[in-house]
């Protein structure tokens, strides 16, 4: 008496257990366990008596050690493997029947995780190459490659999309390894576009699939366009920089090699991606170029503008003049653009730049003229000119009494340059009170001042002498009891700009003033005119009304 079929699905390693399904009968005498050969023939496992408990287990070679057969009669079979896949059959025996149930035993292994191996180095546009191939191993039943492009189904493609799918069974395991083989010509969108590869398999509770780590290609492509690079920027250019010319494919790999074009050379000189120039002159202004060796026709350009700036100042340096003289400076710049030029004197600004038609000592100093281009960093020229004004003493000498009388001061103001030495020197007596005192000296001018009593009349003698020459003033000054005209000391070069100032002020109100006077008196001759005109006419009615009147009074005469 027997059951139908009985499947019971294992892993592989794991326990298989499979129940008896038959219900012990109630006078059983033994149970026992076989399978089938695939001839058919049975062969004995494991035995269980009823009555005494015990278990035997037949010497069967791959089953030693690996069979357990519990009271219920449900066999365990440890360590599944896949020569596990057979059909067993229980067997229950009694003193008039024998009882059966057949059972299947499936055994499922679990592949690796894909891998993908021999992953080509890079991948050329437009060339149809092994990308690498995806490899699972220790498979039981053998499983599925599939291919992937940035998780999408890759599907053979003539010309495109090669795969190739082979299986290989260890004969010992009699488990299989799976290997797919990937053929692809790549475009630039595929660009760090990732790939994979999955295995599907089945397993003891259906199909699964697993998925390998991605991977990411170099992809190699031709140069498309040229461009060139000046260093440092070619808004900057100096003479006497360093240029370097960098050349650079768009392909990848980039082109190692250029041919580069200077201005006025049609030949290339062939270099690696950069091209340096040392210590540039203004003549290397021009259109550089650069292009593949091997494909001319692709090429770059950059025009490069090497800024100069020339500065020439005439008089320069020390130039010594004369008081007076006339002397003409001109600063005269050339440069590749408009440059600001700026006038110091002394390390002060100057509004203008300076011109000289009669010297004066304040004119004396130290002049620079400097120039530059904003936008060119470090390009700047500057020449300096020292202005000596040179000139021979010349005195004026004043007197004024003191307001108490008892008195008097007596100044020689010396102009002059070098700074000409003062000496006084005193004819006849007299007290003097203050030894000279000298003010500071300032735009080739200063002065001596004494003061003195005298007794007598005197006569007060000023020397002031320089390199140039030496001359002498003198002073009759009466006695102190004696009065006389106090002579105004000289006015200061800042009093005399006061005092021009006022004048211009001064002159400025006369001129007002006569303007409106003379608005004023032609106003009043207008009205005169006007008035004279009305007054005749006024005349010439009344004139008109006094002989009217005398014609009247005669005709009343003649009528009486």
């Amino acid at each position: 008496m027997g059951l139908g079929w009985y499947t019971v699905n294992s892993a592989y390693g794991d326990t298989i257990i499979m129940p008896c399904r038959v219900d012990v009968p109630q006078n059983l005498m033994f149970g026992k366990w076989k399978y089938e050969k695939p001839d058919g023939s049975p062969v004995f496992i494991a035995f269980r008596s009823s009555t005494k408990k015990s278990v035997q287990y037949d010497d069967v070679p791959e089953y030693k050690d690996r069979l357990n057969l519990s009271e219920n009669y449900t066999l365990s079979i440890s360590n599944a493997k896949i020569s596990d896949e057979k059909r067993f059959v229980c067997m229950l025996v009694t003193e008039d029947d024998v009882f059966e149930a057949p059972t299947v035993v499936k055994v499922f292994k679990q592949p690796s995780k894909p891998e993908i191996v021999s992953k080509a180095p890079f991948l050329e546009t437009d060339k149809l190459k092994k990308l690498g191939e995806c490899i699972s191993k220790d498979s039981y039943p053998d499983g599925n490659i599939t291919w992937y492009r940035n998780g999408k189904v890759l599907q053979p493609l003539e010309g495109a999309v090669v795969i190739i799918f082979r299986k290989q069974m260890d004969s010992v395991t009699q488990l299989y390894t799976m290997t797919s083989s990937l053929e692809y010509k790549t475009t630039k969108a595929d660009i760090q576009m990732p790939f994979t590869c999955s295995v599907t398999y089945y397993g003891p509770s259906g199909q699964k699939t697993v998925y390998s780590e991605q991977a990411v290609f170099d992809i190699y492509y031709p140069t498309e366009q040229v461009t060139i690079q000046v260093l440092p920027s070619k808004n900057a250019i100096k003479e006497g920089d360093n240029i370097t010319l960098k050349c650079l494919g768009n392909g990848n790999p980039p082109p190692e090699e250029f041919l580069f074009y200077l201005p006025g050379q049609p030949e290339g000189i062939r270099s690696s991606n950069t091209y340096t120039l040392t210590d540039v002159k203004r003549n290397a202004t021009g259109d550089y170029k650069c292009s593949l060796v091997d494909k001319k026709s692709m090429i770059a350009s950059a025009a490069i503008t090497v800024h100069y700036l020339d500065l020439s100042l005439n008089p320069s340096g020390e130039v010594t003049k004369q008081i007076g003289d006339a002397l003409p400076v001109s600063c005269t710049i050339s440069a590749s653009r408009n440059a600001t030029v700026v006038w110091m004197k002394d390390n002060v600004k100057l509004r203008s730049s300076p011109s000289f038609s009669s010297l004066h000592y304040q004119d004396a100093g130290n002049y620079v003229c400097e120039t530059a281009l904003q936008e060119v960093e470090g390009l700047k020229k500057r020449e300096s000119l020292t202005l000596i004004v040179e000139g021979k003493p010349q005195i004026k000498m004043t007197k004024k009494t003191d307001p108490s009388g008892l008195s008097k001061t007596i100044i020689c103001h010396v102009e002059g340059f070098p700074k000409p030495a003062i000496q006084w020197t005193i004819t006849g007596s007299g007290s003097v009170i203050n030894q000279a005192k000298e003010s500071p000296y300032i735009n080739g001018r200063y002065y001596s001042k004494i003061i003195i009593s005298p007794e007598e009349n005197v006569t007060l003698t000023c020397t002031a002498e320089n390199q140039l020459e030496r001359t002498v003033n003198s002073l009759n000054v009466s006695a102190i009891s004696i009065p006389e005209h106090d002579e105004a000391d000289e006015i200061s070069d800042e009093n005399k700009e006061k005092v021009n100032d006022q004048a211009k002020l001064i002159v400025g109100i006369v001129v007002g003033l006569l303007l409106a006077a003379l608005v004023a008196g032609v106003v009043y001759w207008l009205y005169m005119k006007k008035s004279k005109t009305a007054s005749k006419h006024v005349n010439k009615d009344l004139g008109n009304m006094e002989e009217n009147k005398k014609l009247e009074e005669n005709n009343h005469k003649t009528e009486a």
